[in-house]
């Protein structure tokens, strides 16, 4: 229906008709099976842009959305008309002012809105904010009319009462229940410190979290339920924590012990309450407390979440002595109390509910697929069919029946969290992984069944270039083409001719598609069109030209992509060549190198016109998990710089731009400013290096920079490098020509790759511009995960619980990877085994060429592997006495049993010998094979293939 507002203003009836009907039928064309869909069938569509720290969101019926920014605005995307605009502004404060005066800008302002549940009759909205003048939060319903809210209207629900001495957490998450309860996220309110908050001097009340979330008689660290009436005031539904009445509670407390709860949503078929809660920032435990976590959370009642005293799997802060400066006794979550001088509630808590989950900056054991990093857990929706109406447009297929989407507007991932019958958890996946939200800050579905992200935007307390809501839309029939241009030469004198190729278009549906190409000049002006893929095109003047390829299906679904043409300048021609094995890396052995240059204008450095000082030459090592993709697809193409796309790639993969922009202030200092601190003082970067991996706080303010325990010294050694010469206007640069040793950082796991780029700006030709070319080769480790396989024919693929894949392939099973380079390889060494308690049954593994049948080049046998009976390890009692006393003896005993145990229950390496010499890329299958083994028995477990020279 993207072309509803052109057709309406033609007047074509019959036509929008047509499209009407075409419509309808997106959605009609495949039955839902129960299976996951394909990720195609999820499209992101941007809707408003140009926002300003936009923070929450609610969709009308209609398909319009009320937008909140924390400054103070409302806005109204009209879906009709593609158009955002202002609602109104309400003042709001935004500041903290500490004891001795200082103002700072932090979370405070306008925190969330919500529309009721007959907002179409009543036309009411609820808004959520801090007073402008008084130090308070207030719950204020105002009607909203024709896209602005009524003056005069607004009607103060409920007050929650703040302090402004120090930062941070707000809150401001709201939702319904089936019932017309109204659901209101509380922050804590309270001064943010690594150990308990439990600072109990005077004048420190406002780090006392005893006071706020662990107080009964506060709505600070609160999940809040009340009952809206019609007058503008509210009662208390039966059900919350404390019955109204109890002395010393407030009864508006559904759950408490929250640090910063933050989008909260019910499950209407079980009433369960689900939120994101953003935890503390310690990366690791310490006698003063256990490291930070981040929540997502399950309440199937009323409850206590334990905040201050517990956090994560309920580990326990000890009670801070802040006049002593010691930790003393942790609490027990079951029966604890709060005697803080500060505490106008009750002493005796209730006890701590379970946690559901949970995880820290660094890897989590329990959820590994949740990563590493920055963390910042958001929420959001529950699915359910019966939440729609019949007539929903896109509802999610049933595959998504009953799950959890919660999103972390750090991580930027969106995962589908399944639960048990009975409310357990059950699994997380990721959805569509290929979208990557900057900073999902709210998330819910809209009437039609479509899923809506609301992204922050990078820059912390200002207007972000990338603020936007997106709408996540599910296309059960027929899906929108894929557009794919590219041109035989990008440039040349003129006239030239070249040709535009359409090659890699394709429909997902297997329709026949139509092509088109609209050439455009600099001004937009056409210059020539063609109604085929596959067009040759004459330019005779100079100057730059986009070449538009727009693909459509019989439906009339279209999608569109463009090359740029610079006409008058040949493109030079680049490679960065690898002398032996163009695909691996063996560490600690040299490979040599040579970049070829020539440009038709400028010649080539074989003649010696082009002079190696003006080629960029770089050779970087980055640690297992690297995405490689991100370097292609954000080449830079400008000389002096290649390489910093590495650093770059590394910088968006571990939520650095969550916190840091180039030359503009964010939560952190902008790079520019780093590098102007740091850059001549080289003592310093070791310091900084470990800054990044394990945080710290102080240098530029009180906001704590998080720890990044997942990535590696090396990687932050690159991402250091980049920043202390991000304003230089050139890079250093390696020869053109040499030997290079790749050796593997120490400390590295030696999983990861080598890139190695070249790039060049030529100097133009007449009034043509210049061009920049760049080249770039990935050398990878020749361990292979079998999550990598291109090609898998059978057999099972499933989640190693580490971040990658596992392949348990059944007899006749295929596993192809493509392309790999087999120069100077003798062996293959299977990584993997076939053990009793995967009931496998072990199986001949065969290496062909070509296909899964051709050229057989070498096979094995991995035998079913039964481990001995495990021995008792010696105790240090045991070792002492055998060690005649001798305490270092006796460890090194106790060490040597150890390691005999792990041999003896290690199987023995699996290697196929190739029986004859290869050259050059290959596509290379392995064939897994035992007659014997039941139809559904898998013959063992696949980890990864390496390729050997020896």
């Amino acid at each position: 229906m993207r072309n509803f507002k052109f057709m309406k203003l033609m007047g074509l009836v019959l036509v929008l008709f047509t499209v009407v009907l075409a419509g309808c039928s997106r959605n009609s064309g495949m039955v839902d099976d129960g299976q996951k869909p394909d990720d195609s069938r999820f499209t992101p569509v941007v809707l408003a842009q140009d926002l300003d720290e936009p923070n929450t969101f609610a969709v009308m019926n209609n398909g319009n959305v009320v937008i909140s920014e924390r400054k103070g605005d409302i806005k109204l995307y009209d879906a009709a008309l593609d158009t955002t605009t202002l609602v109104a502004h309400i003042n709001v404060n935004t500041k903290y002012t500490s004891a001795e005066g200082v103002v700072r800008e932090a979370e405070e302002g306008l925190l969330g809105l919500i529309l009721d549940p007959d907002f179409d009759t009543n036309h009411w909205i609820y808004i959520y904010y801090a007073h402008p003048t008084e130090k308070k939060h207030i719950l204020t319903r105002w009607e909203m009319v024709d896209g602005k809210l009524v003056d005069n209207s607004e009607k103060v629900l409920l007050e929650v009462t703040t302090q402004r001495e120090v930062c941070c957490h707000t809150g401001g998450g709201m939702t319904w229940d089936k019932d017309g309860n109204l659901f209101l996220t509380v922050g804590n309110n309270t001064g943010n410190a690594l150990s308990a908050h439990t600072d109990e001097r005077p004048g420190r009340a406002s780090w006392d979290d005893q006071a706020h979330a662990a107080n009964t008689n506060d709505l600070r660290g609160k999940i809040l339920r009340i009952h809206p009436e019609d007058d503008g005031t509210y009662t208390i539904p039966k059900g919350n924590l404390f019955p109204e009445g109890t002395e010393k509670t407030r009864p508006e407390i559904y759950t408490m012990g929250h640090r910063n709860a933050w989008r909260v949503s019910v499950d209407s078929k079980t009433g369960y309450v689900y939120w994101g809660e953003v935890g503390p920032d310690a990366s690791v435990d310490s006698e003063i407390g256990p490291r930070g976590y981040d929540e997502l959370n399950q309440a199937r009642g009323p409850g206590n979440f334990g905040w201050p005293f517990f956090v994560g799997p309920n580990a326990a802060f000890p009670y801070f002595d802040y006049e002593k400066d010691v930790p003393l006794e942790k609490k027990d979550p079951n029966n604890y109390t709060n005697t803080s001088v500060n505490n106008t509630g009750l002493e005796l808590l209730p006890p701590v509910a379970k946690p559901f989950i949970y995880y820290p900056y660094g890897p989590s054991e329990e959820f590994p697929l949740v990563g590493s990093g920055s963390r910042s857990a958001t929420g959001g929706p529950i699915y359910h069919r019966a939440d729609f109406k019949d007539d929903a447009k896109r509802p999610f297929p049933s595959y998504y029946e009953g799950k959890w989407l919660a999103t972390d507007l750090s991580r930027g991932w969106i995962m589908a969290i399944t639960m048990k019958e009975n409310g357990d958890y059950e699994s997380m996946e990721r959805f569509l992984p290929s979208y990557h939200p900057v900073e999902p800050i709210d998330m819910k579905f809209g009437p039609e069944g479509d899923l809506y992200v609301l992204e922050y935007g990078s820059t912390w307390f200002a207007k972000s270039h990338n603020s936007q809501l997106v709408k996540i839309e599910y296309n059960a029939g027929n899906r929108t083409p894929i557009a794919e241009a590219s041109v035989e030469k990008n440039g040349g004198p003129v006239p030239f001719t070249t040709k535009l190729s359409a090659e890699g278009s394709r429909d997902l549906d297997g329709d026949e598609l139509k092509y088109e190409w609209k050439v455009t000049d600099e001004a937009g002006a056409s210059v020539q069109t063609f109604t085929e893929a596959n067009p040759s095109v004459t330019f005779d003047k100079e100057g730059v030209f986009t070449a538009t390829l727009t693909v459509t299906d019989p439906s009339g679904e279209s999608s569109s992509k463009s090359v740029k043409i610079i006409s008058g300048n040949t493109a030079p021609e680049i490679t960065f060549d690898v002398l032996g094995n163009k695909t691996f890396f063996f560490p600690g052995k040299p490979f040599n190198y040579q970049v070829n240059l020539s440009d038709a204008e400028d010649g080539s450095l074989a003649d010696g016109k082009i002079t190696p000082d003006h080629v960029s030459v770089s050779i970087q090592y980055v640690s297992e998990g690297f995405d490689w993709a991100e370097v292609i697809q954000n080449q830079r193409s400008v000389n002096m710089s290649a390489g910093l796309n590495v650093a770059q790639a590394l910088m968006a993969k571990n939520n650095c731009t969550s916190c840091h922009n180039l030359d503009q202030v964010s939560i952190g200092p902008a790079l520019v400013k780093i590098s102007e601190k740091y850059k001549n003082t080289p003592s310093e970067w070791e310091r900084l290096n470990n800054k990044i991996r394990n945080g710290g706080t102080g240098v530029w303010g009180e906001a704590v920079m998080p720890a990044n325990p997942g990535v590696s010294a090396n990687d932050a050694s690159t991402i250091l490098n980049y920043i202390m010469h991000v304003t230089d206007e050139t890079s250093k640069s390696l020869p053109v020509k040499g030997t290079f040793n790749a050796v593997v950082p120490d400390g590295d796991n030696g999983r990861g790759s080598y890139i190695l780029q070249a790039g060049y700006t030529d100097k133009g030709a007449g009034t043509a511009p210049a061009q920049a070319v760049e080249s770039i080769v990935r050398l990878r480790n020749p361990l292979v995960p079998a999550g990598d396989a291109d090609d898998i024919q059978g057999g099972e693929m499933s989640d190693n619980g580490r971040g990658g894949k596992v392949i348990k392939p059944l007899n006749g099973t295929s596993v192809g990877f493509k392309g790999l380079d087999l120069t100077n390889i003798k062996s293959l060494q299977i990584a993997g085994s076939a053990t009793q308690r995967e009931n496998n049954a072990g199986a001949t593994i065969e290496a062909h060429l070509g296909s899964p049948t051709g050229a057989l080049i070498g096979q094995t046998t991995i035998a079913l592997f039964i481990a001995p009976p495990r021995g008792q390890m010696p105790t240090m009692e045991q070792a002492l006495q055998d060690a005649g006393g001798n305490k270092a003896a006796a460890e090194k005993a106790i060490a040597a049993a150890m390691a005999a145990a792990r041999a003896a229950n290690t199987a023995p390496p699996v290697v196929i010998n190739l029986d004859q010499a290869l050259t050059g890329p290959q596509d290379i299958y392995f064939v897994f094979k035992n007659a014997e083994a039941g139809a559904t028995q898998p013959l063992m477990t696949l980890n990864g293939v390496e390729f050997k020279q020896e």
